[in-house]
């Protein structure tokens, strides 16, 4: 799988994206014609024509013609190419708080999370070092392609460790989570330290059932927020 989804991106693109998230394509169709984006970058209509085009082929805006003319919003896509670059002027201006966004789809798991988190030797090792007691259960998310890259970016700052253990003559594993946010609450993704194959799958755990809490269904999308010093 191709990761590298900003190297896509001209930077006269993304300038234009922007503008448009400016002028309040974000909050849904605003009315928008190739004169006055190109008034607003200071570029030719023709320019700017161009522009809308290349980033409705990057799936980053999406278009309609309407009676009073042309209609232009951001895409999910679109605020997630943004928030890549927001979260890049943070490293840059405060380079020691980092902040990475996953943004993802809520999808079924088959119950090993669950299984896990009520084994009191890892119940109690996660409460110790994430500050709350697990609920017994995970939510788990599929990410969006755009966040695979975020995905690998996380996987080189520092983890809490929970290490393995033999009982019943079963060893289990070692394990690691990281610390995040969903909608204000406090979680963090777990998964297997020792793991070499990244997926598209993020688990979440909580001190309390997200799902429940949050109205969470199947296919409803979800962000997830790493803050790191």
């Amino acid at each position: 799988m191709h990761l590298n989804y900003d190297m896509m991106v001209e930077a006269e693109d993304l300038q234009s994206l922007k503008t448009i998230a400016l002028l309040g394509g974000c909050s849904g169709p605003i009315w928008l014609s190739s004169q006055s984006l190109g008034d607003e970058l200071g570029i030719s209509p023709q320019t700017a024509s161009r522009r809308l085009i290349a980033l409705e082929r990057q799936r980053f805006i999406v278009r309609s013609m309407k009676p009073d003319g042309q209609h232009v919003a951001v895409t999910r896509e679109g605020e997630q190419q943004l928030k890549r670059e927001y979260t890049d002027y943070i490293r840059i201006f405060n380079p020691k708080r980092r902040q990475f966004i996953l943004t993802g789809t809520v999808i079924s798991g088959l119950g090993e999370g669950r299984y896990y988190m009520s084994i009191p030797h890892y119940k109690e090792q996660f409460s110790r070092c994430l500050g709350f007691e697990p609920f017994p259960g995970t939510l788990n998310i599929r990410l969006d392609p755009a966040s695979i890259q975020v995905r690998e970016e996380i996987e080189h700052i520092e983890w809490f460790e929970v290490p393995g253990f033999v009982a019943d003559e079963r060893t289990f594993g070692d394990a690691k989570a990281l610390p995040c946010r969903i909608r204000g609450y406090e979680c963090a993704i777990v998964e297997p330290s020792r793991t070499h194959y990244l997926t598209d799958i993020v688990e979440v755990i909580a001190g309390l059932e997200l799902r429940k809490t949050l109205n969470l269904n199947d296919n409803d999308t979800i962000e997830v927020e790493i803050n790191h010093d």
